[in-house]
């Protein structure tokens, strides 16, 4: 027996309701500006999936350090045991976002195992790929208290394939709903040695991949996660009661989901617009400076703080190093790009136009509210 997905409320529905519109405002979106939001906002949410969920692990790098490992370059400021944390992390869950448009895709017990090992095959003492052998207790490291005790190890596959059964079994369920159960779900059998968090997280975002709606990347709430870590922390520790208790009630976890699905949408969303005002204001530069029009997508990099290199230039352009250097070259004498570094170290960060921009872009925004507010103050007035 695994926890089962609890009856939803009217008010459960309303928002999911809610954000099914928003997936659709974002569907629109990445219709009509499709070069930005797949090349700008796809990289760099990914970048910030793969930072937030390692985040929660203690793993911890700069954005900018996720986005050039997305980038597959290896920055000088990580450490290397972090660096292949990352790396494993990034191809496991590129593999999930690549799953979303595979007709002959199955999920079964050995892609969640070979998922794992995608994330921890730089260690192998980890046991990347196998079930745990013997018991296993999530300690509160500060206290050094047991705050939960997994099921006994010879129930994990018997759990797993249960698990993998209730997916497949209501194909016709809305995908958050059983995105949000398969991660707790999984959380709570923690069936791996170590991962068990990063792997639960990579279930539900393949979950919500194969819904095919939208570009996966932007249904992940791995973000949200990484940004609100103690109240995660706090609900799964609720709903898990300190042991194995398929039992408890699933609803509080699954509202809680709903919450973080809701605001993270709606923070795709305000950069989405900010990323408009932004592009617009480096198109008019661009135009003003008679520069080459590939020269936009780098620009618009160093609004939003991104460290360009040259070597990254060179091959998301398709252009020779030399043409490269004379470019970047050109982007700092008018004075849009500034020079970091010396020789195989250098790279380039905006100047003040740009950072002016990226100030103003951000003018707008505004903070993201509770959609279980919204709709209790949407019933009061009708």
């Amino acid at each position: 027996m695994i926890y089962a997905t609890p009856a939803l409320a009217e008010e459960d529905n309303a928002v999911l309701k809610l954000i099914h519109e928003q997936r659709e405002q974002l569907r629109y979106s990445v219709a009509q500006s499709p070069n930005r939001w797949t090349g700008f906002l796809r990289r760099t949410t990914f970048a910030r999936a793969v930072q937030g969920s390692n985040s929660i692990e203690g793993i911890n790098a700069s954005l900018n350090d996720a986005v050039a490992i997305v980038d597959d370059e290896k920055p000088e400021t990580v450490e290397d045991e972090t660096y292949r944390a990352l790396t494993g992390y990034r191809n496991a869950l590129t593999y999930v976002l690549q799953t979303h448009d595979d007709p002959y895709f199955e999920l079964n017990a050995q892609v969640i195992k070979s998922l794992h090992f995608m994330m921890l095959s730089y260690d192998l003492t980890k046991m990347p790929g196998q079930w745990r052998s013997g018991s296993i207790f999530v300690v509160n490291e500060p206290s050094g208290e047991t705050v939960y005790e997994g099921p006994d190890a010879s129930a994990v596959p018997g759990l797993v394939d249960e698990l993998v059964a209730s997916l497949s079994q209501s194909p016709n369920a809305d995908p958050i709903v059983r995105g949000a159960m398969a991660h707790l779900n999984l959380t709570m059998i923690h069936p791996f040695k170590d991962g068990n968090g990063r792997m639960a997280r990579a279930l539900q975002t393949l979950v919500m991949a194969r819904d095919g709606v939208l570009s996966p990347v932007f249904c992940s709430i791995e973000e949200w996660l990484g940004r609100n870590t103690d109240v995660y922390y706090r609900i799964l520790a609720e709903t898990g009661q300190g042991r194995w208790n398929p039992q408890g009630d699933a609803l509080p976890w699954l509202r809680f989901c709903l919450r973080a699905h809701y605001q993270q949408a709606e923070t795709l969303v305000q950069r989405g617009h900010a990323l408009s005002r932004a592009a617009d204001e480096v198109a008019r530069l661009v135009k003003q400076h008679g520069l080459h029009e590939r020269m936009e997508m780098s620009l618009i990099d160093a609004v939003f703080g991104y460290k360009i290199r040259a070597g990254r230039y060179q091959t998301e352009n398709g252009v020779s190093d030399v043409v490269a250097s004379r470019d970047l070259r050109r982007l700092c004498e008018i004075g849009l790009l500034e020079p970091v570094g010396d020789k195989r170290g250098r790279y380039y960060v905006g100047a003040k136009p740009l950072r002016d921009i990226h100030r103003k872009a951000q003018l707008n925004r505004s903070p993201v509210g509770d959609p279980y507010e919204i709709v209790r103050r949407s019933k009061a007035t009708k």
